[in-house]
């Protein structure tokens, strides 16, 4: 006899001697136990130790003197051996009390030695059975779970119902059974119900720790043309595609390649819908703060032409920065409809820089020729001047003040019957006198009024007149003190 069969013997007759002595049998036992175990729930997990192994069974320690049992089959490998001994820990399943006793399995492995029975116990108890993929069925999977032969639908294999076989033949997963028919001819097995609870497990792990404004590390798990989805731990969030770069108009599959690991900053947490939007551009380098450095206003840049829209065209000037020609800015020379009409995309052109603002990321060009405003002394408002007519228009008359510098005398200022020729009365080359009423440094125009000449020249007369009195004063003053004093002199 083999040592492990004297052991087992010992203990069996360990055991009949405790039952006789105490006239109890094993049913009695195990209902004064239930005195200092709590109540288990079939499926429910317990950790604990090999008590000893006797027969058909492996006797496990459940604390004080409880006991419960597990198939001694379920530890026998290939060769038909025993794989455990006493004293070993293991995790086990509860299943029943079955004959008095608390009924435990451990199917998280898959011994050839599983039975239907003990398939049709993790049923029952809501216990996940562990099997191996072993060939692609039509709609699903053949599942080895020891020699019994189950089946896994397509849908039931993955989260996302992956039909990809060759991911899946001859790895070994848990499985949750969700049928047994037919005595075992009909059992239905799926691991995409175990992931998903896996899943809420470290969804409600992740509510506790994520926040908006987070920087979270993941894995990137498939590439849509709407963006990309990250895997940050048994959670996907969604980097949509104008938060992947700071490059417009780059395709996702060109920025990013599934497995990448990435880190992204969290934008939006929705968990009423399972949603989490993140961004990697928030984490890279915003190139527009460089923008007022590289391309300060006044500076001539060139660029490509990306995109005409109705108000303007927008230039790219490098990866990530763009800069905005509005239409009024185009330099066309003429009245336009839509920036079609001058440019087209993939178009190379030259623009100068007119206004930066980095709060607002804005980038204004402009196509048009800067006008170089000479300074020019203008004349100040009130004088009175000589001027020539340069020429006649419409809304009225164009004179010339001096080399370089001309100004204008509406209409309204020319002093003559409404419908007057002036081109008749006033032909280019004639002179007239005209007051300076308002002037406009920063584009050098002068507005004159020939209306007010007459007031202009009463006044200058008044005020030569007054002048003249005032001095006249001054003299008659100046001669009676120096009479008074020559009398006084002569002594008169």
């Amino acid at each position: 006899m083999s040592d492990e069969q004297i052991n087992n013997q010992e203990n069996i007759e360990e055991r009949s001697t405790a039952e006789s002595g105490h006239e109890e049998d094993f049913a009695q036992l195990f209902e004064q136990s239930t005195q200092s175990v709590k109540r288990l729930e079939p499926g429910q997990r317990v950790t604990t130790r090999v008590a000893g192994i006797s027969g058909d069974f492996v006797y496990i320690d459940l604390g004080g003197k409880s006991e419960g049992v597990i198939d001694r089959k379920e530890f026998l490998n290939e060769e038909g051996g025993i794989t455990i001994q006493d004293g070993d820990e293991l995790e086990a399943y509860f299943v029943t009390v079955e004959n008095g006793a608390r009924k435990f399995t451990t199917l998280i492995h898959s011994f050839p030695s599983i039975t239907l029975q003990s398939i049709k116990n993790a049923f029952d108890a809501d216990i996940p059975v562990t099997g191996k993929v072993a060939s692609e069925l039509k709609g699903g999977y053949e599942i080895r779970v020891g020699k019994v032969r189950c089946f896994c639908p397509y849908s039931q294999m993955d989260l996302k119902g992956s039909r990809d076989a060759g991911t899946y033949i001859g790895e070994t997963f848990p499985f949750k059974v969700l049928e047994y028919k037919e005595r075992g001819r009909n059992i239905i097995l799926s691991r995409r119900a175990l992931l998903e609870k896996e899943l809420e497990k470290e969804k409600e792990k992740l509510k506790e720790t994520l926040a908006v404004g987070m920087d979270v590390t993941g894995k990137i798990r498939s590439i849509q043309r709407f963006g990309v989805f990250v895997d940050i731990g048994g959670i996907d969030g969604l980097i949509p595609l104008s938060e992947l770069s700071w490059i417009k108009g780059s395709k996702a599959s060109e920025l990013v390649n599934i497995g990448d690991q990435v880190t992204t900053r969290i934008l939006e947490i929705d968990w009423t819908r399972d949603r989490i939007t993140l961004s990697l551009k928030a984490v890279l380098p915003d190139p527009f703060l460089s923008v007022p450095e590289k391309y300060p206003v006044d500076s001539t840049v060139q660029g490509v032409v990306v995109r005409l829209e109705n108000f303007g065209a927008f230039v790219n000037l490098e990866p990530g920065i763009d800069g905005l020609i509005p239409i009024s800015k185009l330099g066309a020379g003429r009245r336009i409809n839509h920036p079609k009409e001058i440019l087209e995309p993939g178009q190379q052109v030259e623009a100068r820089v007119v206004d930066i603002s980095v709060e607002k990321r804005r980038l204004t060009l402009s196509m048009e020729r800067k006008i170089v405003v000479q300074e020019v002394d203008l004349p100040p408002i009130g004088t009175l001047l000589e001027t020539k007519v340069e020429r006649v228009i419409s809304s009225g008359i164009i004179v010339r003040i001096k080399e370089g510098l001309t100004g204008f005398i509406p209409n309204v200022e020319m002093g003559t019957l409404k419908g007057t020729n002036h081109s008749k009365m006033f032909p280019a080359g004639s002179t007239m006198q005209a007051v300076v009423v308002a002037t406009d440094p920063s584009r050098g125009r002068v507005s004159l009024s020939r209306t007010k000449v007459d007031e202009k020249l009463e006044l200058d007369s008044y005020t030569q007149y007054r002048d003249k009195v005032k001095e006249e004063e001054r003299s008659d003053e100046k001669l009676g003190s120096l009479g008074e004093l020559l009398r006084n002199k002569l002594g008169l």
